[in-house]
């Protein structure tokens, strides 16, 4: 880390502490504003045309993808919202296909990194046109999921909750008339919780991205007032660097404990993960083509799985006809249309869990898909260990 005007300037591999010059930004951002700063400084400076973010909509289980142009905009963004099952990729692209040569900035867990890397793949979208601002994911709750859990396992109205937070292992309501927080552990073993393929994800801090931020490791005086940065990109460091210069934010170097904080607290959520692929996986391994034969009895061949898929969207149409070799008209389908779509993604699954989320017969998509990715990963990486289907 060196410094001009006594102030940081960041190369990759760099940490930092960074908070907000911006009062408006201060009084409703978290954890010190850092992440909505640099987007609208990005944005003032044309560093981008625009930014992507999520917006709160009606209420804390309306998360809306929102475009911003105009910089003044983006304090009404600030914040984080758990109660969303978006993947910021696909709004991302479509919006980067209408707006050739646009150059977008936008916030991106590790699920939305990793579709954005498929996308890449497939020529939908030019990495060069992107700044993607990460941001640590501990996981997210369904929107109708969580009313259901804040009122059967809280025993609180969700009409009356203003603000909800994964925080120290727990998910915490804010409501009229207190607060209340219940252990992730507990409420997950009694069927409520994260997205099950959020429980699975292994990819807690996005290094993929060009600034990978949180809360996570900030302790001391700065504990809730400033962002936990990482540098991950030459782009991420010239970004970081100009916005602390011209002022935009203020950035000091990590405590050290706190840096030793933030690695246990990462370690903590990817053995939660590992926890969860045993316990989902090793129960598939007993039968997988059997449960995958039983549970896909109910599609209706909608072909959602497929057009919100970040692998198989790209050639969606092509997918829909002679790839699969499934009858028109056939409901429910051959089991083979689905373990072809299997197959067509095995090396690819990014763990997004769209396919599930928007699946209308409820079928456990995102589990069959996953396990295979992961199953395939063992047979070529030592590394992973040994695979739950293993004898």
């Amino acid at each position: 880390m060196a410094l001009f005007g006594g102030k940081p300037s960041a190369k990759k591999g760099d940490m930092f502490y960074a908070w907000t010059n911006d009062q408006e930004i201060a009084k409703k951002a978290e954890c010190g504003g850092a992440v909505t700063t640099l987007l609208k400084y990005a944005l003032e400076k044309k560093i981008v045309d625009a930014v992507l973010v999520v917006k709160r909509g009606q209420d804390v289980y309306d998360a809306v993808p929102t475009l911003v142009t105009d910089p003044k905009d983006l304090k009404d963004t600030a914040g984080s919202l758990h109660c969303g099952s978006l993947l910021m990729a696909k709004p991302a692209v479509k919006i980067l296909e209408r707006n050739k040569g646009m150059k977008l900035g936008m916030t991106t867990k590790g699920c939305d990194v990793m579709a954005i890397q498929e996308y890449a793949k497939r020529k939908k979208v030019d990495l060069n046109n992107l700044l993607l601002i990460g941001v640590n994911c501990g996981g997210t709750v369904s929107p109708v999921a969580a009313r259901k859990m804040i009122k059967e396992k809280f025993e609180v109205d969700p009409d009356t909750v203003h603000k909800e937070e994964i925080d120290k292992g727990q998910f915490i309501i804010e409501y009229q008339g207190g607060h209340k927080g219940i252990k992730i552990d507990d409420l997950e073993d009694s069927g409520y919780g994260r997205r099950t393929n959020c429980r699975r994800c292994l990819y807690k801090v996005p290094r993929q991205a060009d600034l990978a931020c949180g809360n996570w490791g900030v302790i001391g005086d700065k504990a809730g007032k400033a962002t936990f940065v990482e540098v991950c990109s030459d782009k991420g460091a010239d970004l970081l660097s100009k916005a602390i210069k011209d002022g935009a934010l203020n950035a000091e170097a990590p405590d050290p404990k706190g840096l030793d904080m933030r690695g246990k607290v990462e370690g903590a959520m990817i053995k939660l993960g590992e926890k969860w692929r045993k316990r989902d996986f090793e129960v598939l391994s007993k039968d997988l083509f059997g449960t995958i034969q039983r549970e896909t009895s109910r599609c209706i061949k909608c072909y959602s799985c497929i057009e919100n898929c970040p692998v198989c969207s790209p050639s969606a149409e092509k997918l829909k006809g002679k790839l699969y070799m499934v009858k028109p008209g056939e409901v429910p389908p051959n089991p083979m249309f689905h373990m072809r779509r299997f197959a067509h993604i095995s090396d690819s699954c990014i763990n997004c869990g769209q396919c599930e989320e928007l699946c209308a017969m409820d079928i456990p998509l995102a589990k069959f898909s996953h396990a295979i990715r992961v199953e395939a990963d063992s047979a070529f990486e030592p590394k992973l260990g040994k695979s739950v289907y293993s004898n």
